[in-house]
This record gives structure tokens, sequence and C-alpha cells, in this order.
């Protein structure tokens, strides 16, 4: 296992999917309380990404109809096994070998260098699609964030079993926002979804992710009386299949 000084070492290979799994789960502990290393495997996902973006090419297709050809002319020989008279002598076969070894070389290098690009790709698009999903937590965090401090927000709560649903919204920013606490577990083909009641038509409003957690309401207010929440067949519905297992007035 490694030490706490051994850990700040390994970015680089985490970054690159690199660690046994044992060092990754130690590392990624480690990660959470270094702020350093954070930083540094951000940097290395960056280059990797930079990387993969500049040199994946994809390959043509007619190298590897030539390698395919070229591979009925090249003779195989066993372990120790015996020369037939058409074979030639060990000196003209290092020769072929030593002219043919830099084809080999090559080859081996595309093989390398395609699949190295492959996985570069691969880091980048992980690392942008990352960086939006942050991007897009931190913007509802902020809005949410100004939606509880509105000098006008107002909430109303509602229970579901054991859970508890609020909704919390402003006039003044024509937002809403819900807050779950530990509603019941769903089965894996069903969702909780938010509508805003507009004098008995139901407008969807999101799809709230998890049991317990917030979620910034999709749309304004508009003048809708209300919210409520169905379950819905995962992906959400266009409208409700269902009765409401809440429903929040804004009064």
């Amino acid at each position: 296992m490694s030490t706490a000084a051994d850990l700040h070492t390994l970015t680089g290979a985490y970054a690159a999917h690199a660690l046994p799994e044992a060092e990754r789960l130690a590392f990624e502990r480690h990660l959470a309380q270094c702020p350093a290393c954070a930083l540094e495997v951000q940097e290395f996902r960056a280059a990797l990404a930079r990387l993969g973006a500049a040199e994946a090419t994809p390959v043509p297709p007619e190298l590897k109809l030539r390698v395919m050809t070229g591979i009925g002319s090249v003779r195989q020989l066993g372990p120790g096994g015996p020369l037939d008279e058409h074979e030639p002598a060990s000196g003209d076969r290092r020769g072929r070998l030593a002219r043919s070894w830099p084809k080999f070389a090559l080859a081996a290098s595309v093989a390398v260098a395609v699949g190295l690009g492959g996985v570069a790709v691969n880091e980048h698009r992980q690392a942008e699609r990352a960086d939006r999903q942050s991007a897009q937590l931190q913007q509802q965090a902020a809005a949410f964030s100004s939606l509880l401090t509105a000098p006008d927000a107002r909430t109303r709560t509602a229970t579901a079993g054991s859970g508890v649903g609020t909704v919390v919204w402003s006039e003044s920013l024509g937002q809403a926002g819900f807050l779950a606490s530990a509603l019941p577990d769903l089965p894996k083909d069903k969702v909780y979804e938010l509508w805003f009641n507009d004098s008995g038509t139901m407008r969807p409003a999101g799809l709230l992710p998890t049991t317990t957690g917030s979620l910034l309401l999709t749309g304004g207010i508009d003048g809708a009386a209300g919210v409520g929440v169905t379950v819905e067949p995962a992906g959400g519905s266009p409208a409700p299949t269902g009765a409401p297992v809440m429903l929040m007035p804004f009064v």
C-alpha cells in the first residue's frame, strides 16, 4: 500500500486510469483532501485531452489492407525448427530481418499511436462532459441559492409516505424550486416528475433525479397556482399519468 508521501506522485497515473484498484481507491481518498493533487489531476487530464484532439487520426482503410495482404508472404518458424532446402542461410535471414524490422516497428508505432489517441480522445470527451455537468450544477446551485435568499421567498411542505417535499418560490424572481427528503424509493422504470399547476392544467417542470435532493424547476411560475408531484415512467411524461402524490399550493 502506498504511503501518504507516495500518493502525491500518483496524479499522472490516476489521470491515465493506470492505477490498480487498491491504489486507485486510496488515491481517491487522498484526492478529496489534497487540493494540490486535485489541480494536478485536472492539468494532466487537460493535457491528455489536448493530445488526443491533436494526434488522434482514423486509420486509413488501405493500411489495414496492406498489412493483411503482407501477412501471407511472411514465413513463420517454430522454435528450433529445422530448415528445409529452400530456407536461406542464417546470414541471409538476419539481413532480411534487419531490412524488415523498420516496417514492423513502423506498424507497431502506428498501432500504439492509434490506441493512445483513442484513449486520449476518450479522456477529452469525458473531461468535456464532466466540465459541462459541473458548470450546470454550479449554475443551478447559484440559482437555487438566489431563490432561497430572495426577500419574498416562501415555502410550502407536503408529505409522501415517510418522505417530505418542500417547494420554495419567489414571485419577484418568477422561479420555484423543490427540496426532497427521503421520498419513497421507486422501481428503476419510474421517476418523480414535478409539475406547475396552471389552474388545473399540469405543466412539466422537471424530473427529480434522487429521492433526497433539490431541483430548480424548469420554466417560470407564470401565474401557476402551485406545484404537484407524480410518479411517471422513466424519462417523464408530457402529461400526468396518475394522481399526484403531493400537491403544494402557492399560498
